[in-house]
């Protein structure tokens, strides 16, 4: 069976990087997708503009939402998500700088399955995003048909 992509939704290439490190070092192979801001995520996720000539229904496996980026942000990508029945169970995790209990709240409230502040060290950064691929790819049994 094909693995389902990772869409990573990161508008900071430095974070890209370490992303891609942390799933080389996890030995995660599934592709990593990834687009700088929020109204290519919905692109992606809808096919439509740029990725039009993808299969809507070959959904990824995680989405890693930043929530501070260009266009549309996380929040409103997020509402997006959690309000379409094709998406509305596709986890989500929040992976951000900011610690702002409204951010945290909200994210939570909009459906995020978890919210994870990055880390400013490396090597806690790399750590952390192999946890997060390990438990949402290896760890976590999706429902059927996901």
């Amino acid at each position: 069976m094909k693995q389902k992509p990772i869409l990573l939704v990161e508008d900071n290439p430095d974070d890209v990087e370490l992303t891609r490190i942390a799933f080389a070092e996890a030995k995660i192979a599934n592709e990593l997708v990834v687009v700088a801001d929020g109204a290519e995520a919905l692109d992606y996720l809808y096919a439509r503009g740029a990725h039009a000539d993808r299969d809507i229904d070959d959904l990824p496996s995680i989405v890693l939402l930043d929530l501070n980026l260009p266009k549309v942000d996380g929040r409103e990508v997020l509402q997006v998500i959690r309000g379409d029945a094709r998406t509305k169970s596709l986890p989500v995790v929040v992976l951000t700088t900011s610690t702002e209990r409204f951010d945290v709240e909200a994210s939570y409230a909009l459906g995020v399955n978890s919210y994870i502040q990055k880390p400013v060290d490396f090597e806690q950064f790399v750590w952390a995003v192999k946890q997060v691929g390990l438990y949402w790819l290896v760890l976590n049994h999706p429902r059927e048909g996901e």
